[in-house]
């Protein structure tokens, strides 16, 4: 048998749920962010062509569909040659629900999808939490990514170059209503928009109410989301660029709806409703404060964190 050379058999197919993602809640800038019943679905396979391939359904097919500068298969290529492996060309069966730059965490999904296929595929034998932080690096910070990656509403801090996060899950029902206006906003132009320094009012402020919120989820008192969810970091900042904001934030507090704030860096604009709100009722409310009738309202829950199998 000397001189022949072992075949390779290449690895298997991988199936993957990663879902939305609303981070930046209220007022935990870059550390709070919850996970939303709204998926991006994927099936993996070495290519039989030689080259990568994407087939993609749901939302914005012609956008996920692009292979040129797209984001799970660059996070993909570029996490295995730092790895010092080959990427095997990967064919892609993607069918997505959640909105493209709108504050939803596409970003985080992806991101996180590329370096789970990474670890698949190349063989690295990566922990959960070593994804995780590959994942977190990559995207600058761990709201949406540990959102993602755990599923409920989750507290992140990066710690001596480790994420430590919390997931609150367990027996909170609470609607989710995520309102999209129709133009998008990237992430580098609302963080533009953020100043370099704030008040000490400020910080101690989001300090409190992000103190309430974490406290809220624990103890599951929807009650405390109207004061608990009030931001003074970036909120106010990304007003003139979120026009939906202002509008639905007195909303807060009323009619059903415990809390709202921007999702993400926007510009959609999540609410936290009663399990027993009326949800005609809430969507026609909501559509009258926006001014707009025809205003896109997505009903939705807490989510699970990413699944694979």
């Amino acid at each position: 048998m000397s001189g022949m050379s072992a075949i390779v058999t290449p690895p298997g197919p991988l199936h993957l749920r990663l879902p939305a993602t609303s981070a930046n809640l209220g007022p935990g800038f870059d550390s709070l962010g919850l996970a939303m019943a709204l998926y991006l679905n994927i099936d993996a396979e070495v290519s039989n062509t030689g080259a990568f391939c994407i087939d993609a359904t749901g939302r914005n097919a012609d956008l996920c569909s692009v292979i040129e500068h797209n984001l799970i298969l660059t996070t993909y290529v570029d996490v295995l040659a730092n790895a010092g492996r080959l990427s095997p060309r990967l064919h892609l069966r993607l069918h997505n629900e959640i909105p493209l730059g709108m504050g939803c965490g596409s970003s985080a999904a992806a991101l996180l999808a590329g370096v789970m296929l990474a670890n698949h595929f190349g063989e690295l034998r990566w922990s959960g939490e070593q994804v995780l932080e590959e994942a977190c690096r990559r995207e600058g910070h761990p709201d949406n990514v540990a959102a993602c990656f755990y599923g409920g509403m989750t507290v992140s801090a990066i710690c001596e170059n480790s994420v430590v996060t919390v997931a609150y899950k367990e027996n909170i029902n609470w609607g989710l209503l995520l309102a999209l206006p129709s133009a998008s906003l990237s992430t580098s132009k609302a963080r533009a928009l953020l100043p370099d320094h704030y008040s000490r009012a400020d910080a101690v402020a989001n300090i409190q109410a992000t103190a309430l919120l974490v406290s809220a989820f624990a103890t599951r008192r929807g009650d405390l989301l109207a004061a608990a969810m009030r931001d003074r970091i970036h909120q106010p900042y990304r007003m003139e660029a979120c026009p939906l904001l202002p509008r639905l934030l007195p909303l807060a507090g009323t009619a059903g709806i415990y809390g709202v704030a921007l999702s993400g860096a926007g510009p959609s604009v999540l609410m936290i409703a009663e399990a027993s709100a009326p949800i005609p009722e809430l969507l026609s409310l909501i559509r009258n404060a926006a001014g707009d009738p025809s205003l896109e309202i997505i009903q939705t829950s807490l989510s699970g964190g990413a699944f694979s199998w």
